[in-house]
């Protein structure tokens, strides 16, 4: 009797150990399994992180290219017009300056001017003078110009016109300017393209 307890007792025992020992390998392989998995699921991320870098790091690439390119052209660009300017300038400025300090010539151009004007106008009309020149404008107005200052014209002196003269009508509802920035500024607009067409063989 003792001796089939015992027997049963071991064989219980037996089984009992053997579902264990099953259920810890399917715990062990479960684990394992899902560790797999993780380990898997982890590259597959880090992969897509990486592609995701590689393609953010790429159009950065090509934004900065075309960036710097326009930077580039931009500055160039700048540097041609700033060569193109001072080249201009210093073929403008001594031929118009030397004509605006010709005194004998704008005074003729004024006269001529104010005449042709008071001829087609019959509105009262102004002229600026530079104050430096007040002096000397005075007298050739007077002696020159009387006429017209009986009729309607007016003279005025300031300290911002420089050289030249300014005309318009007294009302000042315009006013034209006959300085030498005036005259430079506008031949600038046609010396420009063609200066940095010679300058940089640019084609037109």
């Amino acid at each position: 009797m003792d001796s089939k307890i015992q027997q049963l007792t071991e064989t219980i025992y037996k089984e009992g150990l053997q579902k264990v020992r099953e259920e810890e390998a399917a715990i062990i392989k479960a684990a394992k399994d899902k560790g797999s998995g993780i380990e898997n699921d982890a590259k597959k991320e880090a992969e897509r992180i990486i592609a995701e870098a590689n393609e953010k790091a790429t159009e950065i690439k090509k934004q900065v290219d075309s960036e710097l390119k326009m930077a580039v052209n931009q500055a160039v660009s700048a540097m041609k017009q700033e060569i193109t300017s001072l080249i201009t300038m210093k073929v403008l400025q001594p031929p118009v300056k030397e004509i605006f300090s010709d005194k004998g010539y704008i005074q003729s151009l004024i006269s001529t001017v104010v005449k042709g004007w008071l001829e087609k106008e019959n509105f009262d009309l102004n002229v600026i003078l530079p104050d430096a020149d007040r002096e000397k404008m005075e007298r050739y107005f007077k002696n020159n110009l009387l006429a017209e200052l009986n009729s309607g014209l007016n003279i005025q002196f300031s300290h911002q016109t420089k050289s030249g003269f300014k005309i318009g009508p007294a009302d000042d509802s315009y006013v034209i300017s006959f300085t030498d920035e005036d005259f430079i500024n506008f031949l600038k607009g046609y010396l420009r393209p063609k200066s940095s067409q010679l300058l940089f063989e640019e084609e037109k």
